[in-house]
């Protein structure tokens, strides 16, 4: 399935993705450039969802869904590339993704961010309540 913005589109289509860029970004990011590209290829190839953000045929942004389909998702992986960031491509993709029609509307959405939380604000998603608990993750081995 596609969605278009001006010369922008989303795309769901897996094989269109361009995993080697994508392992790039995420190697050199916060939450995943620990994580050896073997990894990172299980991880996508397990995705219920992926996402693909394109300018023409440059793979420019992507995101990743871990699903049950009807009552818990999990939103990963989300990246913009630096040149496009500022344009609204974030908002929209990630809109796009908790949108998804395969994906029920009455899920419950999780995700974890350093840095985007005002992004996430506005599209519904909030700090965790008391209720909510999280098993951490191990500690990121040392370089």
């Amino acid at each position: 399935m596609q969605w278009t913005r001006d010369s922008f589109v989303i795309d769901d289509e897996r094989t269109r993705l361009d995993m080697p860029r994508i392992m790039g970004w995420l190697a050199e990011s916060y939450w995943a450039g620990w994580r050896p590209p073997r990894e990172v290829q299980t991880s996508w190839d397990a995705a219920a969802v992926v996402l693909g953000l394109y300018d023409g045929a440059e793979l420019i942004g992507c995101a990743r869904v871990v699903t049950d389909y009807t009552r818990f998702s999990y939103l990963s992986d989300v990246f913009v590339d630096p040149r496009y960031r500022g344009l609204g491509l974030g908002r929209w993709l990630v809109e796009t993704t908790v949108n998804h029609p395969a994906i029920s509307d009455n899920t419950r959405w999780v995700l974890h961010t350093n840095d985007a939380h005002g992004l996430y604000a506005q599209l519904g998603f909030e700090p965790a309540g008391e209720n909510v608990m999280e098993r951490p993750r191990k500690s990121a081995p040392r370089s």
